[in-house]
């Protein structure tokens, strides 16, 4: 049975599901980036169907629910996202997060411990430092120009979309609410999670450094792998196939 035709209208807000796969393992749930939305895990989604049962959050202010207020700090986020997920404790839950995704993905982690006493199977955090590690960064403060060009010297975004002054005028509160969100979190630098945690990380990723991506390590008491990949802070577009095969067999081997 699809497992989204019995979801709250809590789930069915925040939750995209691409692709069907099998309905008796883990649920793998996939946080997007600052701006970002559902349909960037689309692609792996693909990759990894039938064999993972893979679900993408959809953040309010955007897409299908642009006419919704964004929330813009991380901790409202993550109380927001873990009441959805809270829903799910009949099957095992891992978490894929990137850049703010990653964060995001950690908090909730930490709420299900905390709140729940239930560990996520799985943590995968890409193209972000550890909670521990902060810079101060003010883009989301500057103008629009500022906020424009950030998206493009990130590359996650297409150059036409940041040449359209229509669709920047839609999208630009929104991304400027994420930016706010992933700006002003303070991690806590003693916060950790039971499960395993896999980082996966760009080379030539100008938001994280090796030290900074190797700190997760003191956030987890399970497992910690380290995986980095030629490419920037979206490197990942870059591995799909590879970063799916990382996914699938860090699962099938915790299932064992």
């Amino acid at each position: 049975m699809n497992p989204m035709a019995q979801t709250s209208p809590g789930l069915e807000a925040w939750i995209r599901r691409f692709h069907d796969a099998t309905d008796d393992g883990v649920r793998l749930v996939w946080l997007p980036h600052a701006g970002g939305s559902a349909s960037f895990f689309h692609p792996f989604s693909a990759s990894l169907a039938p064999h993972v049962s893979t679900f993408a959050v959809q953040y309010p202010g955007r897409q299908d629910r642009r006419r919704e207020p964004c929330l813009e700090s991380v901790p409202e986020l993550a109380d927001a996202l873990f009441d959805v997920l809270k829903e799910w404790r009949d099957r095992p839950l891992a978490l894929f997060g990137h850049s703010m995704g990653a964060t995001l993905a950690f908090e909730v982690a930490v709420r299900m411990e905390e709140r729940l006493g239930t560990p996520a199977t799985a943590l995968f955090v890409s193209g972000r430092r550890a909670p521990s590690h902060f810079r101060t960064e003010l883009v989301h403060t500057q103008g629009d120009d500022a906020l424009v060009a950030e998206l493009a010297a990130q590359g996650g975004t297409d150059m036409k979309l940041l040449r359209d002054p229509e669709i920047l005028d839609m999208v630009l509160p929104m991304v400027r609410s994420d930016y706010k969100a992933i700006e002003t979190y303070r991690g806590g630098p003693d916060a950790v999670v039971s499960c395993p945690v896999t980082v996966l990380t760009g080379a030539g990723d100008s938001k994280v450094t090796a030290e900074e991506a190797a700190a997760w390590r003191r956030h987890s008491r399970g497992g910690f792998t380290l995986r980095t990949f030629p490419g920037g802070h979206f490197y990942l577009n870059d591995h799909r196939e590879t970063i799916a095969r990382i996914v699938r067999t860090t699962l099938a081997g915790l299932s064992r």
